[in-house]
């Protein structure tokens, strides 16, 4: 069966949040603060190599600015940690319905959309949304990949390696990003050359990268223009994608904060939090 979550607010709150999420990939960012531009070669080779120096990323906290297709505006600040598996972001997405910001968090495989007043009040006095992957099934019409888990669980450097499948990659100039010394690079990629260039590497590599594009191929986009700002450690400080989707324009810069640094997050309290299974239960019912 399909599911109907009642309220304006939270269907505008819980699909700006899910869009945001599902797209939160982009590159990794030392944090040093003043860091030499990343020494001199080919800008193909600058590129690649920021790439494959963020396939060690284990943790990362980032800055999310621009536009989703079918969210509009949104900003967000999040830390994120691929193992174990836990991600605390909080997000404004101020052409939705909703007001003031949503917070996203994943622990252990379920997830928590909650801490708007909207929110609140369309569910009787709870806070959050738990979204429980083990209860949630196919056969009730739901999925991971509906509710924004299907990226969840990706390394967010996974599509700041996209600019590695571009033909055009240039160098445009040195620019001071959050205090650090940059390298900026842009270039152009189309789908298909994303999936030409995903063929190397080993294969743990190779599937996160994979569903970061399937998360965009399915908003419509078949093309990026890519720019990425990379230090002189050889990370990518800063990643900006732009494209035009099925709903509407994506344009998202991603701003990194630090890397491999310790990344705790917490289930909201029971008490305070509405399980989706029992609501679709008490819904059958």
């Amino acid at each position: 069966m399909g599911i109907s979550v009642r309220g304006s607010a939270r269907r505008g709150a819980t699909g700006a949040a899910l869009a945001a999420l599902a797209l939160a990939g982009g590159a990794v960012g030392c944090q040093k603060g003043d860091s030499a531009e990343s020494p001199a070669m080919t800008p193909a080779a600058a590129v690649a190599k920021a790439a494959k120096n963020s396939e060690a990323i284990t943790s990362l906290r980032y800055r999310m600015a621009g536009k989703v297709p079918g969210a509009g505006r949104v900003t967000a600040e999040a830390a994120m940690s691929m193992k174990p598996q836990a991600m605390s972001m909080k997000m404004t997405a101020p052409d939705q319905a909703a007001t003031g910001p949503v917070e996203i968090r994943l622990v252990d495989k379920v997830m928590y959309i909650g801490g708007n007043a909207s929110m609140t009040k369309e569910m009787g006095g709870k806070s959050w949304i738990k979204f429980d992957m083990s209860a949630l099934g196919a056969g009730q019409g739901l999925n991971t990949s509906q509710l924004g888990a299907g990226q969840a669980d990706q390394n967010p450097a996974a599509s700041s390696s996209f600019l590695t499948g571009s033909k055009d990659v240039k160098k445009v100039g040195t620019e001071t990003v959050e205090g650090v010394k940059t390298t900026h690079y842009k270039g152009t990629v189309t789908v298909d050359q994303l999936k030409a260039s995903l063929k190397g590497g080993s294969k743990a590599v190779r599937e996160q990268r994979e569903k970061a594009l399937e998360g965009y191929e399915k908003l419509g986009v078949d093309s990026f223009a890519m720019d990425m700002w990379i230090d002189g450690d050889n990370h990518t400080k800063q990643f900006r994608m732009r494209g035009d989707g099925d709903k509407g324009p994506l344009d998202l810069t991603i701003t990194f904060l630090g890397i491999n640094e310790p990344v705790k997050v917490t289930a909201p309290p029971a008490k305070d939090t509405a399980d989706l299974a029992q609501m679709m239960k008490d819904a059958q019912g």
